[in-house]
């Protein structure tokens, strides 16, 4: 065998034994070391890749930042891919938003860095409570993809607020009270002034509810009042134009509950009012109609007893 062959044979063995998670995430540096890879609008049951929510890195002179991991091991897999094109630098936290599966079960991936894994106080409660059914759920949703996934709780938590150094940049978290889920945090990175929101705040997908909405429509003026020049929405496009999408999602939340309040008023039934509440805003969102009804299905039997 020649050596040009061997090395022809050698080459087309390495890439048979490449596994798919090894090619990186695509990512787009929004601000100075801040890149961001941006998710597919899939609805969770439907279609579903594990790849739906922005998910991404911060890079200091000391190490990286990983916010939000993505839906399986593959997913983290291929974002710390991404992450070793751009520095070698070590990645130092793991920071988790909230417990929604699309942003946690990339985790695992970064477990031989033994990262500092970052989420609010409330977050590895909400992980145990859940961990049977997301487990379960995600295997029916993804069969083989999800394969090695699995749920890493934080080892560090946040009860209000924490800085976390990463050398040359400080990155700001903030705990924030029942909103989105129970369990929500923020990441303002100072150098940039780029906020990343978690699913507190959505842009151009339809906002999903789990947690308190009432509370989250009472927390939108202190989260616009955030000293940031961009967001990183949990999902949807980055935006400099964060505000006014922070007013958009209001603006949604209150025809859904003066629809619902209408609808309960005179006595239409959950079922009827899933098709009706909030139909005005289905031209401004995408995946509304699943979603909408989701939010309906949680809002309404609330409602009744106000």
């Amino acid at each position: 065998m020649t050596p040009m062959l061997q090395n022809v044979l050698l080459i087309l063995v390495m890439a048979l034994a490449t596994p798919a998670w090894a090619e990186p995430l695509p990512v787009k540096e929004v601000a100075a070391g801040v890149y961001v890879h941006q998710g597919a609008h899939e609805d969770l049951d439907a279609g579903y890749h594990g790849d739906i929510c922005n998910i991404g890195f911060v890079v200091g002179s000391k190490g990286v930042a990983v916010i939000d991991s993505g839906g399986t091991l593959d997913v983290g897999r291929r974002l710390r891919e991404a992450i070793r094109k751009i520095t070698d630098l070590p990645i130092l936290y793991v920071i988790n938003t909230h417990v929604h599966p699309d942003h946690i079960f990339g985790n695992a991936a970064f477990r031989e860095d033994n990262p500092v894994y970052v989420g609010h106080a409330k977050l590895p409660e909400a992980m145990e409570r859940r961990k049977e059914s997301y487990m379960r759920n995600n295997m029916a949703w993804l069969g083989e993809a999800f394969a090695g996934s699995e749920m890493i709780k934080p080892t560090r938590t946040v009860d209000g607020t924490l800085e976390l150094d990463l050398g040359g940049r400080t990155l700001q978290l903030t705990a924030w009270p029942p909103a989105h889920t129970h369990a929500d945090l923020t990441v303002l990175d100072r150098a940039t002034a780029t906020l990343w929101t978690g699913d507190l705040l959505f842009v151009e997908r339809t906002p999903s509810m789990d947690g308190d909405t009432l509370n989250w429509i009472k927390l939108i003026p202190q989260l616009k009042a955030l000293p940031a020049a961009r967001a990183i929405p949990g999902h949807g496009t980055p935006t400099e134009q964060w505000q006014a999408a922070f007013d958009n999602q209001q603006r949604y939340f209150q025809v859904l509950l003066d629809d619902l309040r209408a609808a309960i008023k005179k006595g239409v039934p959950m079922e009827k009012a899933m098709e009706t509440a909030a139909a005005g805003e289905k031209a401004h969102w995408v995946l509304f109609d699943n979603v909408n009804r989701r939010n309906v299905n949680l809002l309404y039997p609330l409602l009744e007893w106000e």
